[in-house]
């Protein structure tokens, strides 16, 4: 199949993620029942922003026309895909990466994300039976020609040691950071509030660490966040944040909420779900050289220095995770 068929069949399939058609309406909702954090909600902003940022057919045409993309390979690699659960379809763009590129991609699903990747599958070769070994669904990746594996620091071991031998990337934990100013309008604070709660927090693009000014006040950013309250009825993420709650009273430690996230002052980049750490600052230079230091723990930074804020859940095509390219990775395996 060549690159312009692939192209149609992946836009096509753009098409079909923001239609009301029954049947993936019920793969949603079956997503939802699997797996409680899934909620409508979310799935639709995973699969809007697939749809209008990943397939439309402009995008991926001027994506491909910049990576010098083979129209087919001369003979098509087999790549093994251990894919993460934390967010809906939260491997896809690596799946698309390999078919774009014509190999054959091999998917090691989790448990908490089979349903919509499974329909996908389903959807793509009942259009066309030439799509099957693009993607593929396996309980097990042996011999394969190469791997991307998305785990925790601790999964990561075992992907070195499995897949070590291998052409591999291998990616670890990571979250995202805002540096704020202080003098941020209040349609920056909405759209900081979108780097923070989508997802419950739970992906490497969600915003888990703020790095504020002495004597910032907090009160317009919990404020907007008010467009979220709605998590606080998920009952998940209410056992969290309760649990956390608790243990600041317990431990008689200072934090502020506006009930959908505790902010609680903390120098780790990573925190619990429901809570936000923050650390404040006298001088910008401390925040660079702290976030030089753990880069490789950041996946996104917002604000002074970083993207606008409200980008980090609206990745483009040439948004590749941990910065490391996965279309010329695959280019040079051809």
């Amino acid at each position: 199949m060549n690159l312009a068929a692939r192209i149609e069949w992946a836009s096509r399939l753009g098409e079909h993620l923001v239609s009301n058609h029954p049947n993936w309406l019920d793969a949603k909702d079956r997503a939802y029942q699997l797996n409680p954090w899934f909620i409508p909600e979310f799935i639709d902003l995973a699969t809007h922003q697939i749809a209008h940022s990943f397939l439309e057919k402009e995008l991926l045409e001027k994506w491909v026309n910049g990576a010098n993309i083979p129209d087919q390979p001369a003979m098509p690699a087999r790549i093994g895909l251990v894919l993460a659960g934390n967010l809906p379809l939260v491997g896809f763009h690596d799946w698309l990466c390999v078919f774009i590129s014509g190999h054959h991609g091999h998917l090691k699903l989790s448990a908490q994300d089979a349903v919509l990747f499974e329909y996908i599958r389903e959807l793509l070769v009942g259009w066309e039976p030439q799509l099957a070994p693009y993607l593929q669904v396996a309980d097990r990746l042996n011999g394969l020609d190469a791997y991307i594996a998305t785990g925790s620091n601790n999964t990561a071991r075992y992907f070195e040691y499995y897949f070590g031998k291998y052409p591999h990337i291998i990616r670890k934990n990571r979250t995202s950071i805002a540096v704020l100013g202080g003098n941020e309008t209040a349609t920056e604070l909405i759209n900081l509030s979108n780097d923070l709660y989508p997802y419950f927090g739970r992906g490497c693009r969600n915003v888990t660490h703020l790095f504020v000014p002495r004597d910032y006040d907090f009160q317009p950013l919990l404020e907007a966040g008010s467009n979220y309250s709605y998590l606080s009825e998920q009952n998940k993420y209410k056992n969290n944040y309760d649990y956390q709650l608790a243990l600041r009273i317990l431990n008689k430690e200072y934090y502020m909420t506006n009930q959908i996230g505790l902010f609680v002052e903390q120098s780790a980049l990573h925190a619990p779900i429901s809570v936000i750490h923050y650390t404040y600052y006298d001088r910008i230079e401390e925040v660079e050289t702290f976030v030089s230091q753990e880069a490789e723990q950041i996946q996104c930074r917002v604000g002074l220095g970083g993207y606008p804020f409200g980008a980090t859940q609206k990745p483009d095509l040439g948004d590749y995770a941990d910065g490391v390219n996965t279309l010329d990775f695959l280019r040079s395996l051809s």
